[in-house]
C-alpha cells in the first residue's frame, strides 16, 4: 500500500474506532437503564394487589380492596431506611393536602410490626399504613421492584389500574405530577 493511500485510511480507522465505542457506550447505557428501572407489571400482579390485607400497626386490618375507586398511592417503607424516613414527612403532607380531593395514600412497612409501632409512637403519619413484614418484599417486587429497592411507590388509578412506579426517593415533583395524572 502506498503511504498517500495509508494517510488516507487513517482517519477512516480513526472514525469507525469511534463509532464502536459510542456504538458499545449507547448499549451499555440502555442496559443499565433497563436494569435499573421498575419492572414491567403484568395484570394479574395488579389484580393479586388488590386481594391483599395487612394488619395495621395500631391493630385492625387494612384491605386494600376496600380502596379501590380513588387514585391511590402506596409507599413501601422500613425503618432502618435513611431515605424512607426522609420522604414520610413530605408524603404525610401530601396525604393531608390532598385527601378532601379523594386522593388516597397507604404506607406498606416492610419491616418488624414491633419497629414500626416504635416509629409511629414517636413521629405519627396521618395516613394509613400496613405491616407487611416479608411479604411486602414480595408484593413490592410483583409490582416491579426487581431489585427490591426501598423506597419504592407506585401509583393507581380510581379504575384500579397501575400508572407510575418509583424506585427511590420521592420528591415533591413526583408527588405533583402524579397527582396531575389522576386529577
Amino acid at each position: 500500500m502506498k503511504q498517500e493511500d495509508s494517510e488516507k485510511s487513517m482517519p477512516r480507522r480513526h472514525w469507525l474506532l469511534a463509532g464502536v465505542g459510542v456504538s458499545a457506550g449507547l448499549a451499555g447505557a440502555l442496559f443499565a437503564w433497563q436494569k435499573f428501572q421498575p419492572q414491567g407489571v403484568m395484570d394479574e400482579a395488579v389484580q393479586n394487589f388488590w386481594l391483599q390485607e395487612f394488619e395495621k400497626p395500631e391493630g385492625g386490618t387494612l384491605s386494600f380492596q376496600s380502596l379501590r375507586g380513588k387514585p391511590l398511592l402506596v409507599n413501601f417503607w422500613a425503618t432502618w431506611c435513611p431515605p424512607c424516613i426522609e420522604e414520610l414527612p413530605l408524603i404525610d403532607a401530601f396525604y393531608a393536602a390532598n385527601q378532601a380531593k379523594s386522593f388516597q395514600v397507604v404506607g406498606l412497612a416492610v419491616d418488624q410490626p414491633s419497629m414500626v409501632r416504635r416509629y409511629l409512637t414517636q413521629k405519627p403519619l396521618r395516613f394509613p399504613n400496613g405491616l407487611a413484614g416479608f411479604t411486602g418484599t414480595a408484593l413490592g417486587q410483583s409490582l416491579g421492584n426487581a431489585q427490591s429497592v426501598l423506597p419504592y411507590s407506585v401509583l393507581f388509578a380510581a379504575n384500579g389500574r397501575l400508572l407510575k412506579q418509583k424506585a427511590g426517593k420521592l420528591e415533591q415533583s413526583d408527588l405533583n405530577a402524579w397527582l396531575q395524572l389522576v386529577t
